[in-house]
């Protein structure tokens, strides 16, 4: 068996996972990424443990951890060189985490293992397969031939940060413009919110209102049930979306690309423009297009590719 651990900027998930793939447990705790690393690192390693217990095994049985982490990695190392959304500067992540689990560790970039969960899952050994997720940030991770495409510094992937807008929104990696900036949920909860304090009126306010906060559901909730102004929200969303996928097909050519995060979950509904979108305005007009699918695993695709990374076969 293998450990592997997805590191996200509101929660750690992890589970236990065979050597197919199949997840055996899995269970998560807060984040709560304004506190010290260390002890985010040890609340990974208790996680772990706790799982090991519930599922009745011990450390002898397990292998290698794999674990997902935001931001630029030295997969030789387990070093997190630079990541933004949990503050790390040349961080020994794989080191620290044996001080409270004492196994071989990897750690690869968060998105580069929820794309090879997802490749593992629907990739069905295509040659070339990228997966974007939608999250906190915006991440992204190649897949060539059924290995990950780290570039030749490890830092390959890394489509949030491609510019959208210049001289654009403020991105949390410090530049303007960012994919990342547009298209992320957070990004989307910041749109919402504007539109909401605009247009008081709107059925935004009432959403938020019952269930105690803005999320990147309400725009979509209220747009579904006929608010002009969550239709505005999430048109305006899902062309930012849109507008980054075409310039990766346009780009790399995969063959398909895979949306995942949370958001995704919102199914046909963000998908469909996505796809009409991509269909008339990708510069390949000619060729087979990629093939624009939602995501399957959601929150355990980060979980399967860090363990499977781990276990060497997919590194």
């Amino acid at each position: 068996m293998y450990i592997g651990i997805d590191l996200g900027g509101t929660n750690i998930a992890a589970g236990l996972v065979g050597d197919n793939g199949t997840i055996l447990i899995k269970g998560s705790v807060p984040t709560m990424r304004q506190r010290p690393t260390e002890e985010i690192i040890k609340d990974m390693a208790e996680l772990a443990k706790k799982l090991m217990s519930e599922y009745g095994t011990d450390i002898s049985e397990i292998k290698a951890v794999g674990i997902g982490c935001p931001g630029t990695i030295n997969f030789e190392t387990g070093e997190v060189v630079y990541a933004n959304n949990i503050k790390m500067d040349h961080y020994p992540l794989a080191q620290t985490f044996r001080k409270y689990l004492d196994l071989p560790v990897k750690v690869d970039n968060d998105a580069n293992c929820a794309a090879m969960g997802e490749y593992i899952s629907t990739g069905n050994g295509v040659d070339s397969f990228l997966f974007v997720t939608l999250g906190t940030g915006v991440g992204g991770g190649l897949v060539l031939n059924g290995k990950i495409f780290r570039g030749f510094n490890g830092a390959a992937g890394e489509v949030g940060h491609m510019t959208l807008v210049s001289g654009g929104e403020v991105c949390s990696c410090g530049k303007t413009g960012c994919w990342e900036a547009y298209a992320s949920v957070t990004a989307l909860i910041r749109q919402t919110k504007a539109a909401m304090e605009a247009h008081p009126d709107s059925l935004m306010n009432k959403i938020a209102k019952n269930v105690g906060k803005v999320s990147g559901r309400t725009a979509f909730e209220a747009a579904k049930q006929g608010d002009e102004v969550g239709k505005s929200v999430v048109e305006q969303y899902v062309r930012y979306i849109a507008d980054g996928i075409v310039s990766c097909e346009n780009f790399m050519q995969p063959e398909i690309i895979a949306i995942g995060g949370g958001i995704s979950r919102e199914g046909n509904y963000l998908m469909n423009p996505i796809r009409e979108y991509a269909s008339v305005k990708g510069y390949n007009r000619f060729m087979p297009k990629s093939k624009i699918i939602t995501a399957k695993l959601f929150n355990d695709a980060g979980i399967v590719g860090a363990a499977m990374i781990a276990q060497g076969s997919f590194a």
